[in-house]
C-alpha cells in the first residue's frame, strides 16, 4: 500500500529538520530493503517492528540457513510540503500548488513550534494552538471553495444524485461551523460519496510538537496538554526535539543509545512519529517468513484474508484458496511452521477471516 503523509506548517516551525532527519533514517535502512525511485521531498520510511529480528531468528535456526533471511519492514512516505502563508486558500504564496501536494497524500502531519531558541525568528508564528488553526483554516477554506463549485441537480428522480447533493450540503453546512471534514459522522455509503470529493480537512492528521531539548522528559505531560488545547486525540500528538533528532540520526545505534540515556529518554522520537503515524492511518501488519525473506505487510484494519493476500500479488485475490495463519507468539515460541503446525497451532482459514495484527499468514494460491 502506498501510505504517505504531508507535513505541513508555517515559516520556521523545525519542518526542514524533521524531514532531513526522516531522510537521513531512510539513508540507514538503504540496505535492508528497496527502494522505488523517488523525488528529492519525499521519504521512504521504515515502520520500527522488533518483530523481524525474531522472525528472522527463528527462520533460520527452522531452515538450516547460513545466513539470516533479509528484513523487510512496512513503510509510510513522509513528503516535505513547503509554502503555507494565511491566504493560501486563495493563492498566497505558493497557494495552489501547496494545496494539491496536501490532496495527494493519506494523511496530514502538521508541525507546530513549541521550541524557544531565540536564533530562530518566529516568521508569522505565534503559538502551537494559533499555527494549527491557520493551517486548518486554510485547508477548510479550500473545502469550502470545492463544494461551492458542485453544482445543484435541482429537482432530478436520480436517486444516486440527490443522495450525492444532500452529502455536499451536510458537509458545507458543517465546514461553515467549523467542523472539519474528518469529524463528520457519515454512513459507509456518503463516506464514499465525501471521498470522491477529495476534501482536504477529510484526511486523518497528525500534530508534531517540536519542543526544546531539556522539554524531552516530559512528552507525556506535553501531548496531555496539547491534545486537550488543540481537541484532538492524544495518539494524535507527539512531542519530539527535530534539532535532536536530527543529530541522533547522525550517529552509529550504539552511539544513539548512549545519547538517548543521556538525555533521559528511552527511545527516538522519529519512531514515536513513524508509528503514531501508521496508526493514524487505521493500518496494522501482518507477517510473512520464509528463507526468501520476513516480511511486515501494510493492511487496513479490518480486511479479509482474500483482501490481504491481494496485498502481495493483485493475482492472489482471484487465485485464494486459503490462509495458513499462526499468531505471531506462538510461531516464535514454537520455532516456525513445521513445528507450529506439528503442535496444531495453525488454522486453516477462509477468505472472510479478518486478518489480525501480527499474524503470522502463509497464503495457498491455486494456479
Amino acid at each position: 500500500m502506498n501510505i504517505s503523509c504531508g507535513i505541513v506548517g508555517l515559516p520556521n516551525v523545525g519542518k526542514s529538520t524533521l524531514f532531513n532527519a526522516l531522510l537521513k533514517r531512510q539513508q540507514a535502512y538503504v540496505a535492508n530493503f528497496p527502494f522505488a525511485t523517488i523525488e528529492p521531498n519525499i521519504g521512504v520510511i521504515p515502520v520500527p517492528d522488533g518483530r523481524l529480528g525474531k522472525l528472522a531468528e527463528v527462520t533460520k535456526k527452522a531452515e538450516n540457513m547460513a545466513n539470516l533471511p533479509p528484513e523487510i519492514p512496512a513503510t509510510v512516505e513522509f513528503v516535505d510540503i513547503a509554502g503555507l502563508i494565511a491566504g493560501a486558500s486563495k493563492g498566497e504564496g505558493l497557494g495552489n500548488k501547496f494545496l494539491s501536494h496536501i490532496r495527494e497524500t493519506s494523511a496530514i502531519c502538521h508541525v507546530v513550534r513549541a521550541f524557544s531558541d531565540p536564533d530562530i525568528i518566529k516568521q508569522g508564528v505565534a503559538d502551537p494552538k494559533t499555527d494549527f488553526e491557520v493551517v486548518e483554516t486554510e485547508l477548510t477554506l479550500a473545502d469550502f471553495q470545492t463544494l461551492e463549485k458542485q453544482k445543484d441537480p435541482g429537482n432530478t428522480p436520480d436517486k444516486e444524485l440527490v443522495k450525492w447533493w444532500e452529502v455536499v450540503t451536510r458537509l458545507k453546512n458543517e465546514l461553515q461551523k467549523g467542523t472539519p471534514a474528518r469529524d463528520v459522522a457519515l454512513t459507509e455509503e456518503e463516506e464514499k460519496i465525501a471521498k470522491s470529493l477529495s476534501l482536504l480537512t477529510a484526511k486523518p492528521i497528525l500534530i508534531v510538537l517540536n519542543v526544546d531539548e531539556s522539554s524531552l522528559g516530559d512528552v507525556d505531560n506535553l501531548e496531555a496538554k496539547y491534545a486537550e488545547e488543540l481537541k484532538v486525540d492524544k495518539n494524535q500528538i507527539v512531542a519530539i526535539c527535530a534539532k535532536t533528532e536530527s543529530e541522533l540520526s547522525e550517529l552509529s545505534e550504539e552511539d544513539q543509545k548512549i545519547y538517548m540515556k543521556d538525555l533521559g529518554i528511552t527511545g527516538s522520537g522519529l519512531e514515536r512519529l513513524i508509528q503514531k503515524a501508521f496508526a493514524t492511518l487505521g493500518l496494522i501488519t501482518f507477517l510473512t517468513a520464509g528463507e526468501k525473506e520476513v516480511r511486515a505487510w501494510t493492511i487496513k484494519d479490518g480486511i479479509n484474508a482474500q483482501e490481504a493476500a491481494g496485498v502481495i500479488h493483485t493475482d492472489f485475490i482471484k487465485k485464494f484458496i486459503k490462509a495458513d495463519v499462526v499468531t505471531f507468539t506462538d510461531f516464535v515460541g514454537n520455532g516456525g511452521w513445521k513445528i507450529c503446525r506439528e503442535l496444531g497451532k495453525v488454522r486453516s482459514e477462509g477468505r472472510d477471516y479478518t486478518i489480525k495484527d501480527g499474524d503470522v499468514v502463509e497464503f495457498k494460491i491455486g494456479t
